[in-house]
C-alpha cells in the first residue's frame, strides 16, 4: 500500500538546488537564516511558514524541513512528531536555543537528522547541515528498504521451505533421497514438485511433476498439485482416478489455459517388487540394478491440462532383487551434452553418466541425486537453467 510519505520529492542531485521549508514564527530569526544562506551562496530555495498549521500543507513539496521547536501552535518535540506524521520520509533539521540543546539531541533520537543551536552557526555550516540532513535521510531510507526486503525474503524462504514435501514413510520403509533445485535466482521453490507416501508396509506411492515455466506463478500451482495428490493417495482413491483428479485441480487453479503440467506417478509393491507407472507427458523413470541403468518402457500419456479426461494407461514394471528407481524432471535432461552446446543431454545422456561412473556413484550412493546433478552441470558447462527435481528410491537396506 502506498502512503503519503511514499509520494515525497526525490532527493536532489549534488548540484541541484535544495528546497527547504523553514518553520519559524520569529521574523528576525527567519530573516537571519535567509541572509546566512544568501551570503554563503547556498544552492537553497527557502520557504517560510510561521506556524505548524501552514507548514503541514507544504511539507510534501520540499526536501528538508528546518524546524524551530518553539512555535505558537506547538512546543517541544510536538512539532517534529507532526512533521513526521505528514511525511515520515522528509529530512528534518531542528533549531534550538542555547539552553535547549538537550531537546535537539532528543529530536535526533526521535527521527530528526540533525539539530542546530541558534546563534552558533554561519551560512556555510547551515547550508552544509541542510544538505547533510537530506543525504542522511536518504541513506536511512535506503537502509530501511534494504532491511524490509531482507525480512520479506527471509519470510518467503521460510514459507517456501514449509511448502517443500516431507515424505510420509513408515518405520523400516524404503530409502528416499530427494534433491530440489529451482531455476529462479535465489528461490527455494519452482514449478517442479514431488512427493512420496507409504500407505502400507508394502505399498509406496511416488509423484514427480513439472508445471511449465519456473516463475512465481508456477510454484504455487505445483504445490497445489502435490498437496492434492497426497490427499488423494491418503484417501485411498484408485490409481486410475488420481491423474484425472489432478487434471481437474490444474484446470481450476491455473491462471491461463496455456499452463499445463507433466506428471509421473509410480506405485511400488515392495514385497512383489513391481511398479505400476503412469506418465502424463513426463520422461520415464530409470531403474538402477548393480552397475546397469535402464530406462523404463512406459506407455506415454498426454500432459495434464490439454485434453482433460483423457486416459493415461498404467505400465507394470518388474524390479530386480536389488533395485533403485530414479525419477526426475526434464530440467535434468534438457542441459547440453557438452559445454560447447550442440545436442541436448537427454535421457540417454543421464544413463550414460550413471553407467560410465558406476564405481563413483556406488561410493556416493547417499548423495547420488546431488552427484548426478553436478555431473550434468559439468557437461552443460554451468548451472542448469530450468528447475530440477530428482528422487531416488530404493528398498530399505539397499546401499544406494
Amino acid at each position: 500500500m502506498t502512503t503519503r510519505g511514499d509520494l515525497r520529492r526525490p532527493a536532489p542531485a549534488p548540484n541541484e538546488r535544495l528546497r527547504v521549508l523553514l518553520v519559524e514564527d520569529d521574523p528576525g530569526d527567519a530573516f537571519l537564516v535567509q541572509e546566512l544562506l544568501t551570503e554563503a551562496g547556498a544552492q537553497v530555495d527557502l520557504e517560510v511558514a510561521t506556524d505548524m498549521a501552514s507548514a503541514r500543507v507544504r511539507i510534501d513539496s520540499v526536501h528538508c524541513v528546518l524546524l524551530d521547536l518553539g512555535l505558537p501552535d506547538t512546543t517541544g518535540l510536538g512539532g517534529l512528531q507532526q512533521v513526521l506524521q505528514v511525511n515520515q520520509n522528509v529530512a528534518v533539521c531542528v533549531l534550538t536555543g542555547l539552553h535547549d540543546e538537550h531537546l535537539g539531541m532528543e529530536a535526533v533520537a526521535q527521527g530528526a537528522q540533525d539539530y542546530l543551536v541558534k546563534g552558533q552557526v554561519d551560512g556555510v555550516l547551515l547550508s552544509r547541515a541542510l544538505r547533510y540532513a537530506v543525504e542522511r535521510k536518504r541513506a536511512d531510507d535506503n537502509a530501511r528498504r534494504l532491511r524490509e526486503v531482507e525480512l520479506q525474503q527471509a519470510e518467503s524462504s521460510r514459507l517456501e521451505r514449509g511448502l517443500l514435501p516431507k515424505p510420509v514413510l513408515r518405520e523400516g520403509g524404503p530409502s528416499v533421497r530427494p534433491l530440489y533445485r529451482p531455476g529462479r535466482h535465489r528461490a527455494l521453490l519452482g514449478g517442479d514438485f514431488f512427493d512420496v507416501v507409504q500407505t502400507s508396509p508394502d505399498i509406496v506411492h511416488v509423484l514427480i511433476g513439472d508445471v511449465c515455466g519456473h516463475g512465481v506463478d508456477e510454484a504455487p500451482l505445483g504445490v497445489a498439485l502435490r498437496v492434492a495428490w497426497r490427499a488423494l493417495i491418503l484417501a485411498g482413491v484408485p490409481d486410475s482416478a488420481v491423474l484425472p483428479s489432478l487434471e481437474e485441480v490444474l484446470v481450476v487453479e491455473r491462471r491461463s489455459e496455456e499452463l499445463f503440467a507433466t506428471v509421473a506417478t509410480v506405485t511400488i509393491d515392495l514385497a512383489a517388487r513391481t511398479a505400476s507407472m503412469r506418465l502424463a507427458g513426463h520422461p520415464p523413470p530409470l531403474v538402477i540394478t548393480g552397475s546397469a541403468v535402464r530406462q523404463c518402457e512406459v506407455k506415454p500419456g498426454l500432459v495434464l491440462g490439454v485434453l482433460p479426461g483423457i486416459d493415461r494407461p498404467a505400465t507394470q514394471v518388474q524390479l530386480d532383487e536389488e533395485w533403485a528407481l530414479l525419477m526426475y524432471t526434464d530440467g535434468l535432461i534438457e542441459g547440453w551434452a557438452t559445454p560447447a552446446g550442440g545436442d541436448r543431454l537427454g535421457v540417454e545422456g543421464v544413463c550414460e553418466i550413471l553407467s560410465g561412473h558406476s564405481e563413483a556413484w556406488a561410493q556416493v550412493a547417499p548423495e547420488l541425486p546431488a552427484w548426478l546433478v553436478s555431473e550434468v552441470e559439468e557437461r552443460n558447462g554451468g548451472a542448469l537453467a530450468d528447475d530440477v527435481a530428482v528422487v531416488l528410491i530404493s528398498p530399505a537396506g539397499v546401499s544406494r
